[in-house]
């Protein structure tokens, strides 16, 4: 029996039809067929689950996003307590001309100094020579400065401002060069609080009797220096009396503050003014660590006014 009559017997004994030449091959790409298409069919399917995944987490983010906005818009903006007072007197009419008479007797019309906003700060000073001939001469000095802060919201209400000008103020004519015997009293009934600082300064001209009394009313501080001396073998003058007629003028430069702004102040309702929102003015923040200007021949630590 031949070789190929046998096969063909064998596979007619197990019941499988014969498979012509090729056919397994074709089975092999059909499959593979089978499963590119279930593969293709699945892509989409993925595809949408991952877009609806995106676009929900797009949501999530847009909606708190509106919400955070929402809340900050909601949310107060900062304010601060108005300040008292809106303006300043003019300083060289802060006083009478019996009180004038009576500290600078020879005194002329006051020296107005420069100021770039007179709302916020002013001065005023007054020279008095008294020539007695070989008697010598009695020499005064008076000088007053104010100045008035506005509310921040960064640095705080006008009243905390001005008590911490004041405060350093006194701290510094306290500590002026060259004084002897200081003295530090408060001054009663003179604005919110105020303060009085004496001594006695030794130059070669003589020993001048100075006078520095800070006030504070509200928003504002006034600053008033009064000082003098006996020139050319004339006698010292009283520092008692002095003292005296300084305090005396405080208290009118700080009534005169008040009077500006109606005795009440420009804010009774205590409402924020516009102002409160914003940067105080140059003159009373970037200037109000130093003090207001004076001229070289007023300042207690310099030459007096007599010799300028």
């Amino acid at each position: 029996m031949s070789e190929g009559t046998m096969q063909r017997r064998a596979q007619r004994e197990v019941g499988a039809p014969p498979r012509p030449a090729g056919h397994w091959g074709r089975d092999q790409r059909a499959k593979r067929r089978n499963r590119v298409l279930v593969c293709a069919a699945a892509v989409p399917v993925m595809l949408v689950a991952a877009g609806c995944s995106s676009d929900s987490g797009s949501s999530d983010s847009t909606d708190k996003a509106a919400k955070a906005a929402a809340s900050a818009s909601a949310s107060p903006s900062p304010t601060v307590q108005a300040a008292a007072y809106g303006k300043l007197p003019e300083p060289c009419k802060a006083f009478s001309k019996k009180t004038l008479e009576d500290l600078v007797p020879k005194g002329k019309s006051g020296k107005e100094g420069k100021s770039d906003d007179i709302s916020t700060r002013g001065r005023c000073s007054w020279n008095s020579l008294d020539n007695n001939g070989v008697k010598g001469s009695q020499f005064r000095w008076l000088n007053v400065s104010m100045l008035r802060f506005e509310s921040d919201v960064t640095r705080g209400p006008a009243d905390k401002l001005a008590q911490e000008y004041f405060d350093k103020q006194v701290q510094e004519a306290q500590a002026v060069e060259g004084a002897k015997g200081v003295k530090t009293e408060p001054v009663p009934d003179t604005g919110d609080r105020a303060t009085a600082v004496h001594y006695d300064l030794k130059k070669k001209e003589g020993t001048f009797k100075q006078q520095t009394v800070v006030a504070r009313v509200e928003n504002v501080v006034v600053t008033l220096d009064y000082n003098g001396a006996g020139l050319a073998g004339d006698k010292t003058p009283s520092g008692s009396d002095m003292l005296k007629d300084a305090k005396k003028a405080a208290k009118e430069a700080v009534d005169a503050v008040s009077e500006a702004n109606g005795k009440g102040g420009g804010k009774a309702d205590g409402s924020p003014s516009k102002s409160a929102s914003k940067s105080p003015s140059k003159s009373a923040s970037e200037e109000a660590s130093d003090e207001p200007s004076k001229d070289d021949s007023t300042s207690p630590s310099k030459k007096p006014a007599s010799e300028s």
